[in-house]
């Protein structure tokens, strides 16, 4: 039993961390879409925050995204497989 509550410790530490991941990217797309409305405007501070941390942070958090959205449709996919698999034995 040890192992299946680590197990589902871990798999909830991850989605967590995923639902994290999602509403900051969220954020992120908010933030952007207000920088360029204020760049509009003429003041370039905030695209240009968003220009610096792009790379170091924002691809990243796109990549994880994206990342775990594919892990969890390829890993739901396969379940079904099996599932389907042993009923026709």
């Amino acid at each position: 039993m040890t192992k299946e509550k680590s197990q589902k410790r871990l798999i909830e530490i991850i989605d967590n961390f995923l639902l994290i991941n999602l509403f900051v990217v969220i954020f992120f797309a908010i933030f952007f879409i207000f920088a360029v409305i204020m760049q509009l405007n003429g003041v370039f501070v905030f695209l240009n925050l968003i220009q610096n941390l792009w790379n170091p942070l924002i691809v990243p958090l796109i990549t994880i995204l994206i990342v775990g959205s594919l892990v969890n449709g390829i890993n739901s996919w396969w379940r079904r497989k099996l599932l389907s698999q042993e009923e026709d034995i």
